[in-house]
């Protein structure tokens, strides 16, 4: 069985190495013949990744791209260049800096000994951030299900069979948002418990704006359920304020409208002819190991 990790980086090569590291020390019992693949999103820091003590890892390659596309879009370009050039029976799409254990990857091949046709996610049962982002992480979580119907509680790391894989690449949602494109493909999932792990290194590249950002854009792959519910709760929020609209009641109608707006406006980044275009963004491949 051969499983492909792939995982984006940015700026972020001593947390990559330690992950490389990591991994190789957890899967030293494993039979399965892992690979790794490094999507390098326009870094302009040195590449320096210590390989020296990898003996279990089977190959390690750093894609490196022209132009910076952000952590969605790398995700997306390389389950379509491992779909078209590696030979796989699996891809685990997994962050770089430590907040996806490496120790979860067994949690992913004891399940795949069950059930080896379904996609498997790691549900978040603990996260590691702050108070505020928590917070943040569970208005999210919760909008996302009043307005989608779908409670989304994973993120990339997850353990995708070679079918699901095809069925993603051949998707414009995928462009976008990896998780919602997931949602939206696969109705029958795996779930295994994941704890989300502290990074290895410096503070956390996720910025209040970019969650809110990475939050649309899940919303955003399942806009009509959004535009139907959002109109049904503006006729019955009107008709109960009917009798006293006021500037103050008339807020959470204004809130509606801006939100409406803002995911039909994200809505647009997702692009399959972008998608199938994506490898044209590759520089060169570096062989590792």
């Amino acid at each position: 069985m051969k499983i492909k990790i792939l995982i984006p980086v940015y700026n972020d090569f001593e947390s990559v190495s330690k992950l490389i590291n990591e991994i190789n020390s957890k899967i030293t019992n494993l039979s399965q013949e892992f690979s790794i693949i490094l999507i390098n999103d326009g870094s302009t820091d040195k590449v320096e990744i210590d390989v020296s003590k990898i003996d279990k890892i089977n190959s390690i390659k750093i894609i490196n791209m022209k132009e910076n596309k952000g952590h969605a879009r790398c995700n997306a370009t390389g389950l379509k260049y491992i779909f078209e050039n590696e030979e796989f029976d699996y891809v685990i799409p997994m962050d770089g800096d430590g907040e996806d254990r490496p120790e979860e990857i067994l949690k992913f091949v004891e399940f795949i000994k069950y059930d080896d046709s379904k996609p498997i996610v790691g549900e978040r049962i603990k996260r590691s951030e702050g108070l505020f982002f928590k917070l943040s992480y569970a208005v999210h979580k919760l909008i996302t299900y009043v307005f989608t119907g779908h409670s989304i509680k994973f993120g990339n790391y997850t353990c995708l069979p070679k079918a699901t894989v095809e069925k993603m690449i051949n998707d414009k949602a995928t462009w976008s948002s990896f998780s919602g494109s997931l949602v939206k493909l696969e109705k029958n999932r795996s779930t295994v418990a994941s704890i989300r792990g502290p990074r290895y290194f410096g503070p956390s590249k996720m910025s209040f704006y970019n969650l809110i950002k990475h939050s649309l854009s899940i919303i955003a792959v399942f806009k009509t359920n959004v535009i139907i519910r959002s109109i049904l709760f503006y006729l019955i929020y009107l008709f109960l304020i009917s009798e006293n609209i006021t500037y103050i009641t008339s807020i959470p109608l204004i809130i509606i409208v801006i939100f409406v707006i803002s995911v039909l406006g994200i809505s647009k980044r997702e692009n399959l002819d972008e998608l199938n275009n994506s490898l044209l963004n590759i520089s060169n491949i570096d062989n590792l190991k």
